[in-house]
């Protein structure tokens, strides 16, 4: 793995990427050129050949973090949907009357504190037992945590009718950003395939 600076000859940011449309930078990715560079040695870190190594090491509490931003997300999904929700008529009474509405509602909360305590649990193995031996329950966090906010904020957009796939409010600009994780840090599938290796695994003991 090596530093290069972004000022140094031969490299050339040609655009930044958007999201689904939304402006992603400078914390998204952009497209880069690299035309003859020339890195020193020294840049380089902890020496040739530990690149895989280095990001093996970011990678589990890097996927940690998602979930939690992730399920911050969520929350603020589940506030604006309950503000609409309590405020907007329809067929005469507020949209919180409406049985449909409060058992999807009373859903996304359980769904969401299902996923709270998985990620909660990841980060106490990960504390205690050291990243590989977490990984199993870090993919099942990195599989639930986006998969749920995504819900939550379909849910949330759906209660706010046009107004919630438009700029108005932040809901397709959250769910946006949430639907990325599904692919940032390992597709989902990437993740179930561990899962259900270290399953496998475990049922041959």
């Amino acid at each position: 793995m090596i530093l290069v600076d972004i000022k140094t000859p031969g490299i050339c940011v040609k655009r930044p990427l958007t999201v689904f449309g939304f402006d992603d930078a400078p914390h998204g990715h952009a497209e880069v050129s690299f035309e003859n560079v020339r890195v020193p040695a020294k840049n380089i870190l902890l020496g040739e050949g530990r690149g895989f190594e280095i990001a093996q090491g970011r990678l589990g509490p890097g996927r940690l973090h998602h979930c939690m931003r992730l399920i911050g997300t969520a929350e603020r999904g589940m506030q604006l949907m309950a503000e609409r929700a309590l405020n907007r008529k329809t067929f005469g009474k507020y949209i919180a009357q409406h049985g449909s509405f409060l058992s999807d509602f009373a859903k996304c909360r359980i769904e969401l504190e299902q996923t709270r305590l998985l990620v909660l649990e990841a980060a106490d193995q990960l504390d205690r037992l050291g990243n590989k031996k977490a990984r199993g329950t870090i993919a099942m966090a990195k599989v639930a945590a986006p998969n749920m906010a995504l819900k939550v904020l379909d849910r949330a957009i759906q209660v706010h009718g046009g107004a919630g796939v438009s700029s108005d409010t932040v809901l397709a600009h959250l769910w946006a950003s949430a639907r990325t994780l599904r692919i940032a840090d390992g597709p989902d599938e990437v993740h179930l395939g561990t899962i259900a290796q270290l399953e496998l695994r475990r049922a041959k003991l």
